[in-house]
Order: C-alpha cells, then sequence, then structure tokens
C-alpha cells in the first residue's frame, strides 16, 4: 500500500499533510476512548509499544510485493484492533509506518503523508464498523468467519480505495493508470481471503491461552463482552 516516489507531485503532496492531520486526529479519538475503556494510559503505552513493534516487521518482513500502482502488503489492522485494542492498533500502525521509513526505506518518508492516511482513515473505519457487526454480548474471541471476513473486507476495501484515490489525484484517469490501479485492487483483495483465517487463529489461541491474555496488555473486548 505503499505511494511510490513521485506518483504524487511535490506540488500536489500539500494534501497529504492536511488528510495526515485528520487521520492522526481520528487516531487520537480512538486512543482516548482506549484510554477511559482499556486500563489507562499506562496499559495503552505499553499495547502500542507491542503494536509498533509488530507493524514494523509487517511492513519489513513479511512477504510484500509490487504490483500495478503500489505494494501488496499483509498489514493485519484488523488483526491489532482485535487484539490489542483500536487505540493501539492506531498508534501502533503510525509509528511502526514511520519508522519502517525512517530506518529501511528513507525514500517513502515524502509520501509518509499519503501512507499513514492509507493505513489509519480504514483502521478507524472498522472500529466503528465492530461496533455494529459484533453484539455487545460478544467478546472479540467467539466472532465467527463472517464477522471477521467483513472486518477485513472493509479495512483491505478502504486502503485499495484510498490507494485509487493517491495514485489518480496525481496520476489523472489515463487508461493505463486505470488498469494498473485495477490490478493492484485484484492483488490486494485476496489479502481478504487469508487475513480472516489469521484472525480466527490468533483469537483461538487467545482463548486457549486466556489466562496470559486478560491483562493490561490486551484489548479488554477480547475476552469481555461490551
Amino acid at each position: 500500500m505503499h505511494i511510490e516516489p513521485g506518483v504524487v507531485s511535490s506540488a500536489k503532496i500539500v494534501l497529504s499533510y492536511a488528510t495526515a492531520v485528520s487521520a492522526f486526529g481520528l487516531a487520537g479519538k480512538l486512543a482516548l476512548d482506549s484510554i477511559r475503556q482499556n486500563g489507562g494510559i499506562g496499559s495503552l503505552l505499553a499495547r502500542s509499544v507491542i503494536t509498533t513493534a509488530l507493524v514494523l516487521g509487517f511492513f519489513q518482513f513479511l512477504p510484500h510485493h509490487p504490483v500495478g500502482v503500489s505494494e501488496v502488503h499483509l498489514i493485519l489492522g484488523s488483526t491489532l484492533l482485535l487484539i490489542f485494542g483500536p487505540g493501539a492498533a492506531a498508534i501502533g500502525l503510525a509509528a511502526g509506518l514511520l519508522m519502517q521509513g525512517m530506518l529501511f526505506a528513507p525514500a517513502d518518508l515524502p509520501q509518509y503523508g499519503m501512507n499513514v492516511t492509507t493505513v489509519l482513515v480504514p483502521l478507524w473505519g472498522i472500529s466503528r464498523l465492530a461496533n455494529r457487526i459484533v453484539p455487545a454480548g460478544t467478546a472479540y474471541v467467539d466472532l465467527d468467519y463472517r464477522q471477521a471476513l467483513s472486518l477485513s473486507m472493509a479495512y483491505q476495501g478502504g486502503i485499495v480505495a484510498w490507494v485509487a484515490f493517491w495514485v489518480l489525484y496525481g496520476q489523472g484517469f489515463g487508461a493505463a493508470t486505470m488498469a494498473s490501479i485495477g490490478t493492484f485492487g485484484l492483488a490486494y483483495m485476496s489479502v481478504v481471503l487469508i487475513e480472516p483465517v489469521i484472525d480466527l487463529a490468533v483469537l483461538a489461541g487467545a482463548k486457549a491461552g486466556r489466562r496470559l491474555t486478560m491483562g493490561s496488555l490486551f484489548n479488554i473486548r477480547l475476552h469481555q463482552p461490551a
């Protein structure tokens, strides 16, 4: 989902600063909600350190391949949200993406505003979706495949939509650009076939290891209904 250098010119890239500010605002709202509902600021900070390390590993070490206008990554945004909560997931995505650019891919840093918008806004969206499709009496460890698939589809679909927006904003509506976006979108949505299975496997592990995953290092909704 990285926007490649040159896709959006320096003259146009200023829009990404505005969208990034908005994305950080949504992340801040998720973080404040987490502080109130999920163990306070100390718990949020501890979970955010874990999610940052995980995101850095996801971006750097999991398989990722250039397809069409961007790269296909297994970001596992819905997994992070379910296990560690929306606030920690948002902080981890933003910080992990920044660290990946600073440590391994400095050429990506000018595109950070676009990339962080691309991963944070869909995360905020699925945090709202989870509140609607997961009944208040259901702990996350008891999610079914349909619910996990809905969250994954929404997250990956949001990423594809934002990548398409940035490419069209930077390159226009040419036939080659549209074809490249289509190729990327089809490849990226294949992640939807994998991510729900990973979500359910991780949730099953959390359920089996209940005594280890009920503390402040995990999302309170993991084992407790709302």
